[in-house]
């Protein structure tokens, strides 16, 4: 059907040709958008506007042709008495086509703002026909696969990627209007880190030398602190060579900034307060609705104590405490798969989102972690086997994650050895250990904190899967 439909205006291209029209100019002429020909209507005005062809109604001595662009629609009035050519447009315009017209505004009858047009040029010729706004593209696949369907067709999706501009619009609106600088940083290291994940590898050509993609923004941004710079932040792809779900993606946009002179308790303040001016402009509100759950963003976040919830939910099975013995026969309990050598840190976390995270709806400050499932984190000075860290929790999920920096070297170090053991029994999403970044702390670097966030927070605003709220997703190849 698909092709019959391209062959026949095939044909029509050919025709538009054969008349010394070019289809496919390389200027359009117009004099303002569709939203701007409505806002600035004059009846008797001349005007040029242009559009993609919505619809086409053949009446005989007059058609009408309905057109839009992205702010608007518009419609176009042809008639006999005005245009020598309407039989020549009546036989190869199409829905789908680009067109631009210039004429006199007026009113019709009905009362619809319109363009009396003596005159039509074809912009571009669609050789496929769009699918109808009434019906739109339902099958989520081809939605994701042909974005471009997806938007022409659906309105809603439109409006979805437009409210994620604003989302991070606001965030970086939010980051600057606070004294942060936005910097960029390479995407490709030697060494990735800053998150416990595993890397894509790439070739350098040039340098013929094997990199990784970045899994994180961390380590480069906090070699800027140590290099003199008290606020930064990037907002940038990172990508993680793991599995596909409704909260994970191998490439998605992050957020991280860090705050020299500042530790977890600051954060909690400042981030309690981004989020909240995030979601207000982005929602309107600070209420939104998760599987049929209303959020309130808008109270006083809760702080709920990492250790007291685990073992709350764990029989009392203390996470700090615990042999890895105990914590393996508690997961095996809960059916967790279990790969070989996973560490203490690694069964934590795994229990931890078996039994507590899907409870926790309410947005919330989850703190006071067990050291061996933050690397990267300070001790606390009240208890060393916990850490000054902060995860925002919601929805049955993390929407961010934080804490006060290591700036001890010999500590960071150790913690990065632990991690290579981690590594050598097996856990491939362990750290590694960067000797250039130890090398930097020991330099110095002040008191500093840090904080990421990505898109799966707009996505949880949302109520979507995460991938439904990424203009183009990676996706399976057709075979």
């Amino acid at each position: 059907m698909e092709e019959s439909l391209r062959e026949e205006r095939l044909k029509k291209l050919d025709e538009i040709k054969s008349e010394g029209i070019d289809p496919y100019p390389a200027k359009a002429e117009r004099d303002f958008s569709l939203a701007e020909a409505r806002e600035k209507f004059e009846d008797g005005k001349e005007a040029s506007i242009a559009g993609r062809v919505m619809s086409v109604r053949d009446q005989g001595n007059i058609i009408f042709i309905d057109i839009k662009d992205e702010s608007d629609s518009f419609q176009l009035v042809l008639k006999k008495e005005l245009t020598d050519k309407i039989d020549f447009w009546r036989k190869v315009l199409d829905r789908g086509d680009f067109v631009s017209a210039k004429g006199k505004l007026f009113t019709t009858q009905k009362g619809e703002k319109s363009l009396e047009t003596k005159e039509l040029k074809i912009l571009t010729k669609a050789l496929l026909p769009i699918p109808s706004e009434w019906y739109g593209v339902e099958d989520v696949e081809t939605r994701l696969r042909k974005r471009y369907l997806d938007l022409l067709s659906n309105p809603e999706t439109k409006q979805l990627f437009i409210k994620k501009t604003l989302f991070w619009d606001t965030t970086r609106n939010f980051l600057k209007k606070a004294g942060f600088m936005e910097v960029e940083t390479s995407v490709m290291e030697e060494v990735p880190g800053g998150a416990d994940a595993e890397p894509f590898l790439t070739h350098h050509n040039a340098l013929n030398q094997d990199f990784y993609l970045r899994i994180s923004l961390e380590l480069p941004l906090k070699r800027l602190i140590v290099g003199g710079f008290d606020r930064v932040f990037e907002i940038g792809k990172v990508f993680r060579n793991e599995g596909v779900d409704r909260e994970h993606l191998q490439e998605y946009t992050s957020l991280e900034f860090y705050w020299a002179y500042a530790d977890y308790k600051d954060l909690m303040r400042f981030t309690e307060k981004m989020y909240k001016k995030i979601i207000e402009k982005v929602l309107g509100g600070l209420k939104s609705n998760w599987q049929g759950v209303e959020i309130d963003w808008g109270g006083k976040w809760q702080r709920i104590d990492y250790v007291k919830i685990f073992r709350t939910e764990n029989n009392g099975l203390n996470p700090s405490r615990a042999s890895e013995e105990k914590l393996v026969k508690r997961a095996e309990e809960l059916g967790i798969s279990l790969a070989p050598g996973l560490g203490k840190g690694k069964l934590i976390d795994l229990i931890y989102k078996k039994t507590v995270r899907p409870k926790l709806i309410q947005p919330a400050f989850l703190i006071n972690h067990p050291v061996e499932i933050s690397p990267l984190s300070k001790k606390s000075e009240r208890d060393p086997g916990l850490v000054e860290r902060i995860q925002v929790v919601a929805c049955g999920t993390e929407l961010g994650n934080g804490w006060s920096e290591i700036n001890d070297p010999l500590d960071q170090l150790a913690r990065f050895e632990e991690q290579e053991k981690a590594r050598a029994k097996g856990d491939k999403e362990a750290q590694r250990l960067d000797e250039d970044y130890v090398e930097a702390l020991e330099y110095g670097m002040p008191p500093t904190a840090g904080f990421g966030l990505s898109e799966r927070l707009f996505a949880v605003l949302m109520d979507k899967p995460v991938r439904e709220t990424v203009l183009f997703p990676l996706m399976r190849p057709k075979r």
